[in-house]
């Protein structure tokens, strides 16, 4: 066998951001009719390499190679013309259009002219990989999955050999992870090389042909997924070895702490975001809330912290001592004041939870140090607060006083989850509290989250992965739609029970 020519080779590719070395010297293959993960760490570099292979970012030095020629990429223009097409984590589809007006927006004329030709075409592609897809169905009737399916059919539609995939599953159900498994396999075996960047272990060692692992900006090296396992992978991309069990101590009396009962939501245009929630979380218990992004999550939390106004049902507090208190009625300052925290780790972590040109002591004091002391604030004993998160959960700034838009989005992530715990709370909801975060980190927070349980804490977590939620909390409530769709037992459920209560609509209930 002769040498065989690579779908890419990177060779030497450096990029820098100021003083920060996003990729030193990374070396990189991925071969023809290959399944590649690109597994690294939050802030390693994996996105900003493949920004590069699609003309996002220009790299500073080095060479890229596609199909065994030098080429220069300076634009997405470029990089589609070598057949290399990235499905990005936030879609880009007009919601008023169709799956079909979508994929071929922004192509020449003459492919505009007939629609018919363009359905034919799509069918086929859908036939031949085995998608789910009606090319004349609006974006805005589709589930997550189906957009997700519209973006990588118009990157094949428009000739893409080269895939990239930055972190498919992290909005799709265990069965639609499947299904998406599936499709990408039957395009390996159509001669086609995929990247999937992600860091859940399990999905690499499930997919991949191979692993390349980035750490802080350099490449370690690249394995054959038949010979890695998890713990071998972690220590590539941490440096060292790492536990891999999450506690799960048992619950010690359980008191009830928040009762819920038919707590709704409507949006700004009227239209439910949470109908009739009913459940009761116990002080020692971690209460995990699953469900495909947007059934629901952020509005029971919000609504319980008093920061999302209500249109039915109460929530009742039960303190540690003294009187239950329904807080529906109350303001968020008051519910704060009672020892009920959120620590939201929204998509935009900046816009939402804390001021990206404030220091980190000033962070902590947002929230901690709204008691009303006019101006002369106490700021020592933010800053040893902010010192002490700093150090238990490793967070990566120069100190304290750095401006926190200019940590890495994992860093501020610990700052927000952080500064909740710091309070001292009775009820803590969380929501995302790991994502984005490596492994090292997630643990960290995992440990922290069942500190707070055995003190006695109620704990709600909303988690997007579902492993995760199995290992570490008592019980798990699953939101589809608005609508609470079960709650189970997380030492005994399996991930596919879960994943079915995830997509079922509650219709077939209503008529009790």
């Amino acid at each position: 066998m002769g040498q065989q020519i690579n779908a890419i080779e990177l060779k030497n590719i450096t990029k820098r951001f100021g003083k920060v070395v996003a990729n030193d010297k990374v070396c990189l293959s991925v071969r023809n009719g290959e399944i590649l993960s690109i597994l690294g760490e939050n802030g390693s570099g994996k996105t900003t390499l493949m920004n590069m292979l699609s003309g996002i970012y220009f790299p500073d030095e080095g060479q890229i190679f596609v199909e065994g020629r030098e080429v220069t990429i300076k634009s997405p223009k470029d990089s589609f013309a070598l057949g290399i097409g990235m499905i990005h984590q936030h879609f880009k589809l007009v919601d008023v259009l169709t799956a079909a007006e979508n994929i071929i927006l922004g192509l020449p004329g003459k492919e505009i002219l007939d629609m018919q030709e363009v359905v034919q075409k799509i069918t086929e592609l859908v036939e031949r990989y085995g998608f789910e897809l009606n090319p004349n169905q609006k974006i805005y009737e589709m589930s997550v999955s189906q957009k997700q399916t519209v973006e990588i059919i118009k990157v094949l539609y428009r000739g893409a050999g080269i895939l990239i995939l930055d972190e498919p599953t992290a909005v799709l159900t265990p069965q639609e992870t499947d299904k998406l498994f599936a499709v990408l396999r039957n395009m390996r075996a159509d001669g086609r090389s995929i990247i999937i960047i992600t860091h859940k272990l399990h999905e690499v060692l499930a997919l991949s042909d191979r692993v390349s692992v980035l750490r802080k900006g350099q490449y370690i090296g690249t394995v054959n997924t038949c010979e890695a396992t998890a713990e071998s992978l972690t220590e590539m991309m941490v440096g060292k070895k790492v536990s891999l069990d999450i506690d799960r101590p048992e619950p010690v009396n359980p008191v009830k702490r928040l009762e819920v009962n038919g707590l709704s939501c409507v949006n700004k245009e009227g239209v439910p975001t949470l109908s009739d929630a009913t459940f009761t979380a116990f002080s020692g218990e971690i209460l995990g809330i699953a469900g495909i992004a947007g059934s629901g999550q952020k509005e029971l939390l919000e609504a319980i912290a008093g920061l999302q106004p209500t249109c039915g049902g109460a929530v009742t507090y039960y303190p540690p001592e003294g009187e239950a208190e329904v807080i529906t009625e109350k303001s968020a300052a008051e519910i704060r004041k009672m020892g009920i925290r959120l620590s939201f780790v929204p998509e935009d972590r900046l816009g939402m939870g804390l001021v990206g040109s404030m220091d980190m002591t000033d962070n902590m004091m947002l929230r901690g140090y709204n008691k009303g002391k006019g101006l002369f604030v106490d700021r020592k004993t933010p800053k040893s607060l902010a010192e002490s998160i700093i150090e238990k959960l490793e967070v990566v700034t120069p100190g304290v006083s750095t401006p926190v838009r200019r940590l890495s989005g994992g860093n501020v992530q610990k700052v927000l989850v952080g500064r909740e715990i710091s309070s001292s709370p009775t009820v803590l909801m969380v929501a995302y509290p790991v994502r984005g975060l490596d492994i090292n980190s997630s643990y960290t927070i995992y440990h922290l989250l069942n500190e707070q349980k055995q003190q006695g804490v109620a704990v709600l977590c909303v988690g997007e992965d579902l492993d995760v939620l199995l290992e570490l909390c008592d019980k798990i409530l699953v939101l589809c739609g608005g609508r609470i769709s079960g709650i189970v037992d997380a030492r005994t459920a399996t991930k596919e029970e879960v994943g079915l209560l995830m997509t079922k609509t509650g219709k077939e209930e209503t008529h009790e």
